[in-house]
């Protein structure tokens, strides 16, 4: 019997790939390539951006990314994920600080807009992965059902509706959008 054993990527060897025009994240070194999501999916993740930029730019508090970002995770092998929408407070990143590989550190918010063949269980262990790794707060947009789902670390999950306001917890306090706003 012969097995063969995949040769596992580097986060360099990821940034080497993303130069030649292929996206992708490594999940322990290996590569799985991302692929252009639906149009509804786009226009929810700007509707985040809007909303947390507006919040967070005039008053300085942090950094926002989004899915072309990579966050190194873990090293040996290596595990670069990218969040729809990344957020890290800015004692933690800089605002000038100019990264131009991978970032090692890790958002306090991270938002994930679920696409319509994602499924609960993949997205589920998703945020665990964003959680496990210190995330502090996960929000999932789920446009089919114009619903979000709050994952606080270390607290119950809240599923909120159009009627709801989402709020940005310990790690925006003050922050508030209504959810309605995220789907329109």
């Amino acid at each position: 019997m012969t097995t063969t054993k995949q040769k596992l990527l580097t986060a360099d060897d990821l940034l080497r790939l993303d130069s030649q025009g292929v996206k992708g994240e490594l999940i322990r070194g290996v590569f799985y390539e991302k692929v252009s999501s639906n149009t509804q999916h786009g226009k929810v993740t700007g509707n985040f951006v809007i909303g947390l930029g507006g919040f967070t730019k005039p008053r300085r508090l942090g950094t926002i990314v989004t899915s072309d970002s990579g966050i190194l995770l873990e090293r040996g092998p290596d595990t670069v994920r990218e969040p729809d929408v990344g957020f890290t407070l800015a004692e933690r990143m800089p605002l000038d600080a100019d990264i131009v590989a991978f970032t090692d550190i890790v958002p306090d918010l991270v938002v994930e807009v679920a696409s319509p063949s994602d499924s609960r269980r993949a997205v589920a262990e998703k945020v665990q992965m964003w959680l496990d790794f210190g995330v502090r707060l996960v929000w999932v947009g789920w446009p089919n059902s114009r619903t979000i789902d709050v994952h606080p670390a270390g607290g119950p999950v809240t599923t909120l509706t159009e009627s709801d306001t989402l709020d940005g917890g310990a790690v925006l306090p003050g922050f508030a959008m209504p959810v309605r706003e995220v789907f329109e």
